[in-house]
C-alpha cells in the first residue's frame, strides 16, 4: 500500500514531466497489475489505459524474453496521431506517456526514462517501507476467548452420599411399581 504523500509525489512528477515535454497529452503511472497509481490524462479513461498498459506490458515482456533481449525496459507504439510510450518504473510499476505525433521521440525517451526511474525508486521504497512494518502492527489482534473451566458430567458432580440416596430412590420406585 502506497501512502497518500507518495501518491502526491508521483502525481507531481507526472505534472513536471508534462511541463518538460509540452507535446505530451497525458501521463499515467500504474502497477503492473493494471491498477492506476496516479494519472494526468485529460480526455482519456485512466482505468482503461492502465488495464491496456498491463496487457501490452505482458506481451512486450514475452516478446523480449522469447527473443533473448532481456528484461522489459520500454515499449513504443506509433499511431496515426501520436505515440504511446511505456517505461519500466521499478519492480512493480510502469509509466505510460501519450504524445502528439510531432513530439521529439529522443526527448520523449530521455524524459520518460528519467521519470520512470524516479517513480520506480519512490514506489519501490514505499513498498519496502510497507513490508518493514511488523505484521502485528498492521493486522488487528484476533479475538480470543477467555479460558473456560473444564466441563464436568453429572456423574462426576455427584458425591457418594448423593449416589446412595439416588440408588435408594430408584430401588423404592422399582419396588412400588411391581
Amino acid at each position: 500500500m502506497v501512502a497518500e504523500e507518495d501518491l502526491r509525489t508521483v502525481l507531481d512528477e507526472l505534472h513536471r514531466l508534462r511541463t518538460r515535454v509540452p507535446q505530451l497529452t497525458g501521463a499515467l503511472a500504474a502497477g503492473v497489475d493494471g491498477l492506476v497509481v496516479a494519472h494526468d490524462t485529460p480526455g482519456v479513461d485512466p482505468e482503461g489505459l492502465a488495464a491496456l498498459t498491463a496487457a501490452s506490458l505482458g506481451v512486450a515482456v514475452r516478446v523480449s524474453d522469447a527473443t533473448g533481449h532481456g528484461g522489459f525496459r520500454e515499449l513504443l507504439v506509433r499511431g496515426e496521431r501520436g505515440y504511446v510510450a511505456t517505461y519500466a518504473a521499478g519492480r512493480t510499476a510502469v509509466l505510460t506517456l501519450l504524445a502528439q505525433d510531432r513530439v521529439n521521440v529522443g526527448r520523449l525517451h530521455l524524459e520518460g526514462r528519467r521519470a520512470g526511474a524516479r517513480i520506480g525508486e519512490l514506489l519501490d521504497a514505499a513498498e519496502a517501507a510497507a513490508r518493514a512494518v511488523p505484521t502485528a502492527a498492521r493486522i488487528p489482534p484476533a479475538r480470543t476467548r477467555a479460558a473456560r473451566a473444564p466441563r464436568t458430567t453429572t456423574a462426576e458432580t455427584r458425591t457418594p452420599e448423593t449416589r446412595t440416596a439416588e440408588t435408594r430412590t430408584a430401588e423404592t420406585r422399582t419396588a412400588t411399581d411391581s
